[in-house]
């Protein structure tokens, strides 16, 4: 409804109170799914492990100082070589990447495998809501009329339904209202409480995501059908709302186009454009945030991973462990986090698949402890239930 009610700032500005840029040391975070199960293999090529050339073959990413070679990160991993800006943040010790990760879902459905990583629990649909509204729903509220997160885009995923207060704001599809188009309206919902508060929240969230309407530039980038420019909009939304002091704590939106099961590419291709599109966003959301990417955490992660080996099509398919990252300013980065089973024969997982050695569940519980202030308590019982064995992933944030 946000988007839809794109309107003149005359009247935003007379129903809605605008609060200064966020200077304060409150932290931030960001959730992005990608989904669809983005290849763990490429975007962070084990290059020094003897058995990934092989199972790779077209698609193997060479060692770093090759041409088209990964981005080097250590002896035995790298990055994909569209992924400049986390190359710069693993050196400026801003992003930490996490591989062999999984959620405890061990089966190859994208639903399913969505559900386990949104919902929190061990198997898929087993509540109606997520795990990160039930942190927040922990946590002191931030204020009577304040919401602790925003989810951006056309819905509010599973992994931000539940108790605790949040909003939403979706790009516009339609034309902007007039001053007094939109008047009308307001009138006529005044006697409807309900309806009038809906109206004024999807108000109140144009109006801190208008800057992006108002960008020649973002529009012509949306207006273009390529990732990049289906990124723009939902970055810039995302920096309007978080640097706001009476903003939400924590944004979620989601990505798709990670189901590379036909020619997915190399150093070059389909895959790689996505990962440069991801990537330049991600610099984007720094830019926009200001000081307040100092205070930021940003984690990337997905539902599963793919095959160790290529397929008949030049691609990959539904696979179990991944890779994930974390970035920001508040990160205390510069480190791969791995226990890395390797690829020969005998260690992939069913014969076909990268091992998971780190459950999802530790990395969450350890920041939303120490970034967000969650009670452990409430992380066993509430957020993650039939966790305990998933030890919380701690100095993954600045003290």
């Amino acid at each position: 409804m946000a988007g839809a009610l794109a309107a003149g700032g005359a009247l935003l500005v007379s129903r809605i109170s605008f609060a200064r840029t966020a200077q304060s040391g409150k932290s931030r975070f960001v959730f992005v799914i990608l989904r669809g199960a983005l290849d763990g293999l490429a975007a962070v090529p084990p290059h020094g492990d003897r058995d990934y050339a092989g199972l790779r073959r077209v698609l193997a990413i060479h060692p770093p100082g090759s041409a088209g070679g990964a981005l080097a990160l250590n002896g035995l991993f790298g990055l994909h070589p569209s992924l400049g800006f986390l190359q710069e943040s693993f050196a400026s010790r801003e992003l930490i990447v996490f591989h062999a990760i999984a959620t405890p879902y061990r089966e190859r459905s994208h639903f399913d495998g969505q559900d386990v990583l949104e919902g929190g629990y061990v198997r898929p649909h087993a509540e109606q809501t997520g795990w990160l509204n039930r942190a927040l729903a922990s946590v002191p509220a931030p204020g009577a009329d304040q919401e602790s997160g925003v989810a951006l885009g056309q819905n509010v995923p599973l992994v931000l339904r539940g108790p605790a207060a949040v909003t939403s704001w979706s790009p516009s599809k339609l034309a902007a209202l007039d001053d007094d188009t939109l008047q009308r309206i307001t009138d006529l919902y005044a006697g409807e409480p309900l309806l009038a508060k809906r109206l004024a929240d999807a108000l109140a969230a144009d109006a801190v995501a208008g800057a992006t309407r108002d960008d020649q530039g973002t529009q012509e980038a949306v207006r273009a059908d390529k990732p990049a420019g289906r990124y723009t909009e939902l970055i810039h939304a995302t920096a309007e709302f978080l640097r706001r002091e009476d903003g939400p704590q924590v944004a979620v939106f989601d990505t798709t186009g990670w189901d590379t099961h036909a020619n997915e590419g190399g150093a070059a291709g389909q895959l790689a454009g996505r990962l440069a599109a991801l990537d330049g966003g991600l610099r984007t959301l720094k830019e926009q945030l200001g000081d307040v990417w100092n205070n930021t955490a940003v984690l990337l992660v997905t539902e599963f991973g793919r095959t160790a080996a290529v397929n008949g099509t030049r691609g990959t398919d539904h696979g179990t462990a991944a890779a994930a990252f974390l970035i920001g300013g508040a990160v205390q980065g510069g480190r791969v986090i791995a226990d890395w089973p390797g690829l020969s024969a005998r260690s992939l997982y069913q014969g076909r698949d990268l091992k998971p050695t780190l459950d999802l569940r530790s990395v969450l519980k350890g920041l939303m402890e120490e970034h967000l202030h969650v009670p452990t308590r409430a992380l066993e019982s509430s957020v993650f239930p039939d966790s305990s064995w998933a030890k919380p992933l701690t100095g993954l944030v600045r003290s």
